[in-house]
């Protein structure tokens, strides 16, 4: 079967369901704007697009509209070369969220299209407003009103649409939820799993491993998004009362989501200056982003893995953490409240509260018994629930299917 994949940062989610469709002799076609991108799969073809740059004159509330459509355009475009060349997809699927699948249709009107739609912005019961320390914008609602356009627009143009949790399902219309499939991507449990051999050297010849209190904490970005500024202010009280421990700080200096920082370039600068003087460096180790192999190996050792987030998009870490037997203290908001079970699978606290957040760390550091059975709680709910092999990756494959028309699994 010819299958088509959209996605302007490639592979995105459709990774493993990539590398599964070639390896098994399938035709995938994947348009991206990263035709770079150092994840190379055999047998896939990459075609690279290229908007044209959205206007400088354009209202604010537009902005991510004009970009989208500019996207969609761009990939409908390459979809007409491609028809004229004689390619016909058995089937579509494309990550809405810029635009990119806006178009597919006007090109092969017949063809099924899956999108997979990641948030439905509100202005209340969810990321905007949840954090007093960020209160949100009196235009706010307006704005995300606008926002939410590309997200109606792709759900009007899909035939059918995918999101990977309850929660995240939840914060679309109800009208569109008969449509929707959740569908995690999946978790790769036999790659990710507990190694109490596990050992990561840092810069000057410091190496950790599970002998070592070693807290740790991940994030694609360091940004109050996913709780970083939280993390930070509990760490004086966590090392005051932890004299051995050590803190293992994984992620980017940039911006993901959410807004910059006024007054620095960095979170990592705003927080390093707001607690000078109360923090042992020496014992707080930022190491960036780290390649997979020493990420994995960091979840491994940790002691207690710290995951803070907004009510917002669930992120990989988290049940990778899982997988890898950590003893996790999260956030109680709702998408972690969806996978962590409080004192069952993990541990959770009140979400924006470093001091309650300080007090759990150091209760779980002082266990007795810290090969616990939350850790084995925590790996076999990703086993259950998002195993890639035995669960993401077949239901999605049989939702491929049955959009597809085939009679026969793929």
């Amino acid at each position: 079967m010819n299958f088509l994949f959209v996605h302007q940062n490639f592979p995105g989610q459709y990774r493993h369901a990539v590398r599964y469709l070639t390896r098994v002799g399938h035709s995938v076609t994947f348009l991206t704007q990263g035709p770079n991108a150092n994840d190379a799969i055999p047998g896939l073809r990459k075609i690279a697009y290229r908007p044209p740059p959205r206007p400088a004159a354009i209202h604010h509330y537009l902005a991510d509209l004009e970009s989208g459509m500019r996207n969609g355009l761009a990939v409908a475009e390459v979809c007409e070369r491609l028809k004229k060349e004689g390619f016909r997809p058995d089937l579509m699927i494309g990550h809405n969220g810029w635009g990119e699948i806006l178009y597919l249709k006007d090109v092969w009107p017949s063809v099924p299209l899956l999108g997979y739609f990641e948030f439905f912005f509100h202005a209340m019961g969810a990321d905007v407003g949840c954090d007093p320390e960020f209160p949100p914008a009196a235009d706010d609602g307006m704005r995300l009103r606008m926002r939410n356009a590309l997200n109606l627009l792709g759900l009007e143009a899909a035939d059918w649409a995918q999101t990977p949790t309850e929660w995240q399902l939840k914060q679309y219309p109800r009208r569109y939820w008969p449509r929707f499939s959740v569908i995690h991507e999946g978790i790769d449990a036999r790659l990710i799993h507990p190694d109490p051999s596990a050992r990561l050297w840092l810069e000057g010849g410091l190496s950790l491993s599970r002998e070592d209190e070693v807290i740790t904490y991940s994030a694609r970005n360091l940004e109050p998004y996913r709780g970083f500024h939280v993390f930070m202010r509990a760490l004086p009280e966590v090392l005051k009362r932890r004299p051995q421990a050590r803190v293992l700080i994984v992620g980017g200096d940039g911006v993901s989501y959410g807004r910059r920082p006024s007054q620095t370039s960095t979170w990592r600068q705003v927080m390093l200056a707001e607690l000078e003087g109360k923090l042992d460096l020496e014992r707080i180790h930022f190491v960036g982003r780290l390649g997979y192999e020493h990420y994995l190996a960091a979840l491994q050792l940790s002691s207690v893995h710290v995951y803070l987030t907004y009510p917002f998009v669930l992120s990989w870490s988290l049940l990778e953490a899982m997988a890898a037997g950590c003893r996790i203290v999260a956030s109680a908001t709702p998408p972690v409240e969806e996978v962590i079970k409080d004192g069952d699978n993990g541990y959770l606290v009140p979400f924006p509260d470093p001091q309650a957040l300080a007090l759990r760390i150091v209760e779980v550091l002082g266990d007795p018994h810290p090969q616990s059975a939350v850790r084995t709680a925590a790996r076999e709910t990703v086993i259950a629930r998002y195993e890639l092999a035995t669960v993401a990756l077949p239901a999605y494959l049989d939702l491929l299917r049955k959009l597809s028309g085939a009679r026969k699994p793929l």
